[in-house]
């Protein structure tokens, strides 16, 4: 009998044994430091000549890790070869393939720490956030198997007399995954195993930011006894190998996790029908937002300056639920801004291998100078009230910064930042707070903090966003919990952790009987 799914506890780092075992885990996974991760195509290893090299962006000239790098010959063999497998797997009992899930969730429950501490070095996150992503990424793999269970059978449908009549939702095919590098196991874990125990074999391209940690879970999955060929691991360029799959005719469906330029781009090759192509390619794509926490006249100025704070720059606000703007009722405009700043002062940011530092290192020297861009736009379109400060000598620090009067039209208010800036902006009734909150081309994810029910009521019909959150921060979504996903350019509103989600990756087949 399968436990009733429960999201995955996370690690209470105010009690020593576990401060203890985190830092041992630290330090196994420095010992790797340098090691080398082949491809893997149908269980093959393969070691190619290009590489890519994993930095520790808290250090940037320190090597996490050594990965080979695909080529189109191997990602074409890739994907040839997943489609052959995938004959074989789609005949796998959906209950088969959901016990691999549990398995492999709970070796990586397991390695707990071990997956936590990698991503402290190759993605540069806290312990408190590098500890929620790995306990996420249990929750899907939970979540998706016991999912697959309940989709495995034939669905009710109506009855009519002298037939016999059934539904079935049946795998696609052969599908890319192409996850984002700030949620590195969890995202990854998610996009690939719900494709997985769906019935589809993969081919898995990690960011290659981070592609240590992927290589990790390939670990995980093989030692559960996923079977050789459903998941490919096949690290490159996304504008070599990741077009290339996109665009091959024998893939059937994309799931992408990214920025809106990439998401697009995706979008509209897998539109295009290639020689050969017998289907139209799906896409599953979530491509950020620009999101924000609304704050009336009436709010707990406390709860929703802790909401801010944490919102705009936990994990130097490098998540799609960043909330990286304020919008605050004029009322309470001046109290509550103090409060923010105050609040970010107190943040400490450094090197996040210590585990008291709350603010580490944006993800590359790309990002470094692309959110130094939108600092200096910022300058010139709000009044600078904290930070501003940068310092990439070592590694890619930004200090949390804020901008307050910023207009709701302007750059900084409108375009994902992805970095630690929040722009505070200044609404004059409820009306006006509305309007601001929904006049952007993203719908993510977003936060009211209000008491007068009838505002909130309001407020659940005209805020226009995928995950609307009252009285509590913009990030942190629980799988099963607050399923995922936005509107408009933040994607195809795919619900990450809902019991809708695995659909995305099957079709219905409809079968009568005459009797």
């Amino acid at each position: 009998m399968i436990k009733e799914y429960a999201p995955e506890p996370l690690t209470d780092f105010s009690k020593e044994e576990n401060k203890h075992a985190f830092r041992q885990a630290l330090e196994q996974v420095k010992s790797q430091f340098g090691k080398e991760y082949p491809l893997i195509i149908n269980g093959e290893r393969i070691y190619t000549e290009k590489k890519i090299v994993s930095y520790n962006p808290a250090k940037k000239d320190e090597v996490i890790g050594i990965v080979s790098k695909a080529t189109q010959e191997l990602a074409d063999r890739a994907i040839k070869e997943a489609a052959e497998v995938f004959e074989e797997w789609k005949n796998w009992a959906p209950d088969a393939r959901a016990r691999l899930l549990f398995k492999a969730a709970a070796i990586m429950r397991r390695r707990k720490h071990e997956m936590s501490a990698t991503m402290v070095y190759e993605a540069g996150k806290s312990w408190i956030e590098a500890d929620a992503d790995t306990a996420e990424a249990i929750d899907f793999m939970e979540y998706y198997g016991r999912q697959m269970i309940r989709l495995g059978g034939s669905t009710p449908l109506t009855p009519l007399p002298g037939e016999t009549n059934d539904n079935y939702y049946i795998p696609l095919g052969v599908g890319i995954i192409i996850p984002p590098w700030n949620f590195p196991l969890a995202i990854l874990t998610g996009m690939t195993t719900g494709a997985v125990v769906a019935g589809n074999t993969v081919i898995l391209k990690p960011a290659s930011a981070t592609p240590v940690i992927a290589a990790k879970f390939m670990e995980i999955m093989e030692e559960a006894g996923m079977p050789k060929g459903v998941i490919n691991f096949l690290p490159g360029s996304g504008g070599e190998v990741g077009d290339f799959l996109v665009e091959h005719p024998l893939t059937r469906f994309i799931s992408f996790t990214g920025s809106k330029e990439v998401g697009l781009r995706i979008y509209q090759k897998a539109s295009q029908i290639s020689p050969g192509q017998k289907w139209l390619k799906r896409v599953v794509a979530e491509m950020g937002g620009k999101d924000a926490i609304l704050v009336h006249k009436d709010a707990d100025l406390e709860a929703a300056a802790n909401a801010i704070v944490v919102s705009a720059f936990g994990y130097q606000g490098q998540k799609c639920s960043a909330g990286s703007r304020a919008i605050i009722h004029k009322d309470v405009y001046d109290e509550l801004l103090e409060k923010v700043i105050e609040k970010t002062k107190g943040l400490k940011m450094g090197n996040p291998e210590d585990g008291s530092v709350f603010l580490g290192p944006v993800i590359d020297k790309n990002a470094f100078d692309n959110i130094n861009r939108y600092i200096e736009i910022g300058k010139n379109e709000g009044r600078l009230v904290l930070g501003g400060n940068s310092d990439d000598s070592v590694g890619y620090f930004i200090e949390p910064t804020i901008f307050a009067d910023v207009d709701s039209k302007a750059v900084i208010g409108q375009e994902e930042i992805f970095g630690p800036v929040l722009s505070v902006i200044k609404a004059e009734d409820i009306d006006d707070g509305i309007r601001i909150f929904n006049d952007t081309e993203y719908g993510l994810t977003g936060s009211l903090f209000a008491k007068d029910r009838a505002i909130i009521e309001r407020c659940r019909k005209e805020l226009h966003c995928g995950n609307l959150y009252f009285n509590r921060k913009s990030t942190g979504a629980i799988v099963g919990a607050h399923p995922f996903g936005g509107f408009n350019m933040s994607g195809t509103d795919s619900k990450t952790g809902s019991e809708d989600y695995l659909l995305l990756f099957m079709q219905a087949k409809s079968i009568s009987e005459v009797l």
